[in-house]
This record gives structure tokens, sequence and C-alpha cells, in this order.
């Protein structure tokens, strides 16, 4: 019985934070982003987000995201840059294939930091690619 149910695997589906430029505050921003590298879009995309280290929690944030198209992002949230220090995850349900797909994205805590920056594919700005 057990055996017979399918668990489909979350393949090129990914969570970025990505330090941008903000011209309103003229300043730089942390964003968090849904990036689809698959060749189809995933649809109902739902992301839940928290942040903990212990007893230091944030809120759970709830995002509605719909379509991705294939090949492409979505920016989720703006990421205070004091909830860096703390563990954030990133919780990604979506529906792809007929399928229903889910993945946990975790950032470790002051891993998001100048320092680990690299060139994020699709969006082609400088961040941070979860676990």
């Amino acid at each position: 019985m057990k055996k017979d149910i399918e668990i489909p695997i979350s393949k090129d589906v990914y969570i970025a934070i990505v330090h941008e430029w903000n011209d309103e505050f003229l300043d730089k921003d942390w964003n968090a982003y849904i990036i689809n590298d698959r060749p189809n879009a995933i649809e109902m995309t739902m992301v839940v987000s928290k942040g903990y280290d212990g007893d230091r929690k944030t809120s759970i944030m709830r995002h509605a995201v719909d379509v991705v198209h294939a090949k492409s992002y979505k920016k989720i949230e703006v990421v205070q840059e004091d909830v860096l220090g703390l563990h954030n995850e990133f919780y990604v349900t979506y529906f792809a294939d007929q399928k229903l797909f889910e993945r946990k994205f975790i950032f470790e805590k002051n891993t998001v930091n100048i320092q680990n920056l690299v060139t994020i594919p699709l969006i082609e700005k400088e961040g941070v690619l979860a676990k």
C-alpha cells in the first residue's frame, strides 16, 4: 500500500534572497524570490516563510504567488536586515504536471550576507540561494 504512493520530488524551483537597489529608499534591500527554472509553469504556488532561532521567532507569513511561468521568477517579500540573523525557512507548494509538489528551503542564520553573494540564475542579480 505505502509503496504505491508516489511522492514527486521538486526540481528546478528555488528560493533566493537578492541584494538589490531600492529607488524609493535610496539603499539596498534584501528581497526573497521564487525562481522557476522548469520548462513549464508552476501553478497555485504558495510560500510560507518564517524566521527562528531558539525562543526568537518571527511571524509566519503566507504568500499566494499563483503562477510562475517557465524560466521566470517572482518577488515574494522584503527580508528585514535583523531577520537575517535568524534561520529563515521558506516552505513552497505548487502544482505542475498535474501533481502537487512541496519543498522546504532554509537559509541558515547569518549566511545571507555580502560575503556569500553569487549571481542568481535568471534574475541576473547578486544574492544567496537557499539550501
